[in-house]
């Protein structure tokens, strides 16, 4: 077999293939299992996205071509009753005039979503083919959209540093419960926790809002936290939100913190936990820079700095009198 039949028939394969997959997720019994399966078919290869979203497209304008000439919609059915022999007819016609590197061009237009996570004290940086770079801190999910029509991450859990490149003509958004986050040429962190939604900003612009009357437009050094019911904007110095963004580097930096507050802080990124229940040990203020993974060092300066008593079980760390 020569190398041009080779390539017809594994054409025609991934076609039919495609044919397939498109007539199963139109079945009423599709089901999670199934989805999963598809995904892993997809990622196997780029003709595979292509071929897919290009006869999905080609199944749909015949539907609408249907409705033009005026059908009625009893005729229209008994076509969607038998829809896999016209698919495979569409299928293999598509392979005749097609070739798979022609197509893989359009791969970037298909409609994928993508999920990206982080365990806990995990920390992931993802480049987009626009330029635009986000660094996912601990225990962060986020899904993205990113394609040459649309530019939208929803961040399910956790924190995020976005550094977008600018395009008015394709707007990024970030969405986080209900709120919205569009960028106008911006450098900003999300942070998703405790029922509250932070965004600090770092240069540019960004306009913050929950689809209602509340929203901000916000400036560099502005760090605005929502709610479901409330939107309040407070201004931080530079050094302020460099040491927000203290992460980044694999340290927290504390200020008269709270000790409950940079005990919370370390436990969001280690399996290890610290403990404090008395209240009074819990407001005493502790200042120092420590290294995210390493709570065992700041148990050490609460014991040599604060004169507390230390006890480490294995998994927990408590912090008393």
């Amino acid at each position: 077999m020569s190398e041009a039949h080779r390539n017809f028939a594994s054409a025609v394969d991934v076609e039919a293939s495609a044919a397939l997959w498109l007539e199963r997720r139109d079945r009423a019994e599709w089901s999670a299992a199934d989805e999963a399966q598809f995904d892993a078919w997809l990622a196997q290869s780029p003709a595979h996205v292509v071929t897919y979203w290009r006869l999905e497209g080609a199944w749909d304008t015949a539907d609408r071509l249907a409705v033009l000439r005026g059908q009625e919609l009893d005729d229209l059915t008994p076509a969607y009753k038998s829809r896999w022999p016209m698919l495979m007819s569409m299928a293999a016609a598509v392979a005749i005039i097609a070739t798979i590197g022609a197509t893989t061009a359009h791969y970037v237009l298909a409609p994928r979503e993508r999920i990206y996570a982080t365990d806990v004290g995990g920390h992931e940086s993802i480049t987009f083919a626009d330029g635009t770079q986000i660094e996912l801190n601990t225990d962060t999910v986020l899904r993205a959209q990113m394609t040459t029509a649309e530019r939208v991450i929803w961040l399910d859990r956790g924190e995020a540093y976005f550094q977008v490149k600018h395009d008015a003509a394709h707007p990024f958004t970030v969405i986080a419960d209900n709120h919205r986050i569009t960028d106008l040429g911006t450098k900003f962190v999300v942070r998703r926790d405790r029922g509250n939604l932070e965004v600090a900003l770092v240069d540019g612009r960004v306009r913050v809002g929950n689809g209602g009357a509340q929203s901000a437009l916000l400036a560099p050094g502005d760090d605005a936290v929502a709610t479901a019911t409330s939107l309040s904007v407070t201004k931080r110095d530079a050094q302020d939100i460099t040491d927000r963004l203290a992460w980044r580097r694999g340290v927290l930096t504390f200020k008269y913190a709270t000790l409950a507050d940079a005990a919370t802080e370390l436990n969001r990124y280690n399996a290890k936990k610290l403990v404090i229940t008395d209240p009074a040990v819990a407001r005493l203020k502790i200042y120092g820079t420590f290294q995210l993974r390493d709570v065992d060092v700041f148990a050490r300066a609460a014991r040599d700095v604060l004169g507390l008593h230390v006890k480490d079980d294995g998994n927990e760390i408590l912090i008393e009198r």
